[in-house]
Parts: structure tokens; C-alpha cells; sequence
């Protein structure tokens, strides 16, 4: 019986405009596809790709992070996950009633230790609210992003374990792309 390729989402950990970690999406999308990886597409510039694979999330994640690294020069995290398992995040969110605009959703590269999680669950995040669910952090923003101590340099540091961070929006565009709503097979600002 043969495999089908299923759909994953790629979010990279750390893409900047410029700097060492700068990722031109062209290129991103060059290397993905000399990986293996079919159908590849890009959203905006911050290290979003969908992409299909018979190969499971694991083997995808270490097949980019060595990519990235022989071909462009980067090291950095890559935080695979189905079209499904995004669907289950999005659907844990606990703030489903709040402004989508102060939604941020972290994704943590594996599920943090117990001893990390128990120093975790005693931190003060007020005036924000922080929810981990699994590898996921769901953080409600009292105001906005980039003004809270509470990113994710700061849950990295605290779970131990590599994250990135997209916003509601992101995270929407990205499952509805990975469903099939993708028009553009270039770089997407839907």
C-alpha cells in the first residue's frame, strides 16, 4: 500500500529582514524543493512554507534545519506540524472569545519537561494570560506584542526548549493555504 504525501506546515524559528538570519523566501522555497519537499509554497517573509511529504514531521524538521545550513548558511530551528495538528491548535485556542489581534500562539520544537513546566506554571504573567496546551503557548496580550517581556526568547529560555511565535492572523492564513485555499504558488499576502 502506498504512502500518500500529506500537507505540513514549516515555521522557521528567528527569520529577520536582514542579518544572519535573514531568508530570502525564493531561496527558502529552493531549498525546500532540492530537499525532497513537493509544492512548496512561501508566506510572506518570515519563514512560513507548505509544503508535501510522505516523510513524517521529524524527518522533515532535521531534513530543513540541515538544509538551511549547507545551502544558505543559517542555523535554525524548523517547527513542522500537518495541516490537521494545525487545525487542533487553532481549535485549543483558550481565548476564542478575546480580540484575535492580541493572539499570539508559540510553538515549542518538542513538549517541555515536567520540572521545566511546574516553574512555568508559578510565573506571574499578568497583565497577560498564558496558557501552554500540549507544545503549544497561547498568550492573550494585555496590549500588544512587542510591548510585553512575555516573547519568545523569554519562553525559550523559561521551558528550556527551541519556540516560535506567529500571530492569529498568521496562524489562520496558514491552515486555511494548507487546506487548499493557496492560489499563488509564490510568496502570498492573502
Amino acid at each position: 500500500m502506498k504512502t500518500m504525501p500529506a500537507t505540513f506546515i514549516v515555521l522557521l524559528r528567528g527569520v529577520m529582514p536582514t542579518g544572519k538570519n535573514k531568508v530570502p523566501m525564493a531561496e527558502f522555497r529552493a531549498v525546500l524543493e532540492k530537499a525532497g519537499l513537493k509544492d512548496v509554497r512561501t508566506y510572506i517573509q518570515t519563514g512560513n512554507a507548505i509544503v508535501r511529504s510522505k516523510m513524517a514531521a521529524r524527518e522533515i524538521e532535521t531534513i530543513i534545519h540541515r538544509s538551511l545550513k549547507d545551502d544558505m548558511g543559517v542555523d535554525m530551528v524548523a517547527v513542522v506540524k500537518t495541516a490537521s495538528q494545525f487545525g487542533k491548535i487553532m481549535g485549543d485556542n483558550p481565548f476564542v472569545e478575546e480580540d484575535t489581534a492580541r493572539i499570539y500562539f508559540t510553538l515549542l520544537a518538542e513538549k517541555p519537561k515536567r520540572a521545566a513546566m511546574e516553574s512555568f506554571a508559578s510565573i506571574d504573567f499578568s497583565p497577560e494570560k498564558v496558557e501552554v496546551r500540549g507544545d503549544v503557548v497561547y498568550t492573550l496580550y494585555a496590549t500588544k506584542y512587542s510591548d510585553s517581556k512575555f516573547n519568545n526568547n523569554f519562553f525559550e529560555r523559561k521551558l528550556g526548549v527551541a519556540a516560535t511565535t506567529r500571530n492569529f492572523n498568521t496562524m489562520t492564513k496558514l491552515l486555511v493555504s494548507a487546506k487548499g485555499d493557496f492560489r499563488h504558488s509564490q510568496d502570498e499576502k492573502i
